[in-house]
């Protein structure tokens, strides 16, 4: 279950990116995504808590980013069109490696 939360962490840890960039553009600030973003704070954090109960610290923060960072690179592409290059696709690759070599060494 601890596992489960960390990565449902790591997944809220993607919405608030997400939310702080649709949440200000040339039309002016739209505070329904600056909510959400808050949002997305919050529920991140208090399952990254729960998750760092019995995850050691280290692990829980680094797989708990390494989510974020590799889901927000995907949004990237995937809404704003942002560079599919072989070279952050790698680079990301990495990440994920680290991700799980973690949890395997846990």
């Amino acid at each position: 279950m601890d596992w489960m939360a960390l990565l449902v962490a790591g997944l809220f840890e993607c919405g608030w990116p997400l939310g702080l960039k649709l949440g200000h553009s040339e039309r002016g600030t739209h505070w329904g995504w600056i909510a959400f973003a808050g949002v997305c704070i919050v529920a991140s954090g208090a399952l990254l808590l729960y998750a760092q109960l019995s995850i050691p610290m280290g692990t829980a923060y680094a797989v708990w980013t390494g989510i974020g960072a590799v889901g927000t690179f995907a949004l990237g592409i995937a809404v704003f069109g942002e560079a599919a290059t072989l070279a952050r696709f790698f680079c990301i690759g990495l990440i994920v490696a680290g991700i799980l070599g973690l949890k395997l060494v846990a």
